[in-house]
């Protein structure tokens, strides 16, 4: 099959899901897919497509440069500080893909019942660290306790 923009062999199949669950299939070349696929795009109808207006064109990480609009159409960051740089932007597009924002590992479907009470004292015996460190020893007392009733029952 021949790319649709030049005369050489098309190597990529793209299939663009539109508005209203159309789709429309592109054939292109490797030079005109890298063109397509990160160049802003016009609509059928002249218009720049809204995802790219809507990018927030000042966002830059400042470690490494990238913008979230780079991210978004090559799927990678360029650094670790891009977290943070793009934090604001990255948290509903996790939250969309995940259902979460914080990672909280994977459990075993047929593990023990008593995975809320092991989560709990995990937290408690951290929180009971933080107190002490803190010198909070009346608070640390609390915990200490409830960790002695969690582990005996």
């Amino acid at each position: 099959m021949k790319c649709q923009r030049c005369p050489k062999q098309a190597t990529l199949h793209i299939t663009e899901v539109l508005p209203e669950e159309r789709f429309e299939e592109v054939h292109l070349c490797e030079d005109c897919a890298k063109k397509y696929l990160y160049e802003p795009q016009q609509k059928k109808h002249g218009k720049l497509a809204a995802a790219d207006e809507d990018a927030p064109a000042g966002a830059r990480c400042p470690a490494c440069g990238i913008t979230f609009l780079e991210f978004r159409n090559h799927g990678r960051f360029g650094c670790p500080h891009d977290y943070d740089a793009f934090r604001a932007d990255l948290l509903p597009l996790l939250e969309g893909v995940h259902g979460e924002t914080r990672h909280a590992g994977k459990a075993p479907r047929r593990g023990p019942r008593a995975k809320p009470a092991q989560s709990e004292l995990t937290h408690l015996r951290q929180q009971l660290h933080t107190l002490v460190t803190e010198e909070k020893y009346e608070e640390a007392a609390r915990v200490r306790d409830r960790i002695r009733q969690l582990e005996e029952g």
